[in-house]
């Protein structure tokens, strides 16, 4: 079998940025390759961060494209194979042929550890291939393990496996409430969440440990290690670790993310992007899309390109209505209105505020 590879997508987004530092810093003994998939329509401010944290890991981050041999850049060539129909949150080919394929090609059929930047404040899965071949791994979260290692680890039918592994960890002063919780059976009372979360809350070490001999007796790429150094990792990092990942190590916080100052009708607010991605991703939020017209209008302007023959980014507005100054006025009111509304209840932080947003969409192309 094929050496086990260890591989780290870089979006462009602050999470998967901050990752690669991490990854770089506190397990240097991994040989992970870095790969980015560009699609040829990322904000400047993307193509910069990638350059600095090249510069940063002291490694090549590999480029990957769609549609190599063509004469385009790769959104526009698979825009005029799809005659001209624009991606959707209901048909997101643009992350299929631009992020997912040309990942797939990159690994073809090695063993591979994919490393996944999804923060352990959030409540989202992210992107599993349907290849064996390729395990996603969680370094920012308590679990680091994907669903489906999960969902087959605390199955029913594996309780008597499980627990004749657990016999061959070293006891400890919480072995019997641990044991107990591993023989107790999932049930409509008993979900697989709460299950796996009282072992994490027992004992994050032993549950890895668990997890990775199970693993062995698989097909998945790591059964054939036989050590894993985040079988130690218990630390769970937040919105507030991956800006100081990125600061402190001087690669530096993308500039989308920060805060600008706007004022409309005597009433003052801030507005900022919330994701990496292409700069006419569908995903944005109206203020986003005022916010790109705003500081990079003749980025606005491409996208207003695109849209013809009935086909926009969004669904029920053009972009040539939304730029339309009483428009552009609602569009800053309103949500001049839903950030204070977010200030009385949660953070008063923009960039809290814009996370309502950070969930939606492809994990392939955000993190």
């Amino acid at each position: 079998m094929s050496k086990v590879r260890h591989v780290l997508g870089i979006s462009g987004g602050k999470d998967s940025a901050a990752l690669a530092i991490y990854m770089k810093n506190t397990y240097p003994e991994l040989d992970i390759e870095y790969y980015t998939a560009d699609t040829g329509k990322e904000l400047d401010e993307t193509y910069k961060l990638i350059d600095n944290l090249e510069v940063y890991l002291g490694k090549k981050i590999i480029r990957l494209a769609g549609a190599e041999n063509s004469p385009e850049l790769p959104f526009d060539h698979f825009l005029k194979m799809y005659g001209g129909f624009l991606p959707s949150s209901n048909s997101r080919w643009c992350t299929k042929k631009l992020k997912l394929e040309p990942f797939e090609k990159f690994v073809g059929n090695d063993p591979v550890i994919s490393y996944v930047g999804i923060r352990g404040d959030e409540d989202r899965e992210g992107y599993i291939s349907k290849k064996n071949s390729i395990q996603s791994i969680f370094p920012f979260r308590r679990n680091i393990w994907s669903e489906d290692v999960i969902s087959k680890v605390l199955s029913n039918n594996n309780i008597s496996k499980i627990s004749e592994i657990f016999e061959t960890l070293p006891s400890n002063e919480r072995t019997m409430r641990f044991k107990e919780i591993l023989e107790t059976p999932l049930s409509l009372s008993y979900n697989l969440h709460q299950k796996l979360n009282q072992l994490l809350d027992l004992n994050i070490k032993d549950f890895n440990k668990i997890v990775f001999t199970y693993i062995q007796f698989t097909d998945y790429p790591l059964a054939t290690e036989t050590s894993f150094p985040l079988l130690e990792n218990e630390e769970v990092l937040v919105r507030a670790d991956i800006f100081k990942i990125l600061e402190t190590s001087g690669v530096g916080v993308p500039e989308y993310y920060k805060e600008i100052a706007f004022e409309i009708a005597g009433k003052k607010g801030t507005y900022a992007r919330s994701r990496s991605g292409c700069f006419f991703c569908f995903y944005q939020q109206k203020i986003e899309w005022v916010w790109l017209y705003e500081q990079h209008p003749n980025l606005f302007l491409k996208a207003m390109e695109y849209e013809r023959d009935g086909y926009t980014w969004i669904q029920d507005e053009p972009l040539s209505e939304l730029i339309q100054p009483e428009r552009v006025q609602r569009i800053k009111e309103e949500y001049i209105k839903r950030t204070q509304r977010k200030n009385k209840s949660q953070s008063h932080y923009l960039l809290d505020i814009l996370a309502d947003a950070e969930g939606e969409g492809c994990a392939s192309c955000f993190i």
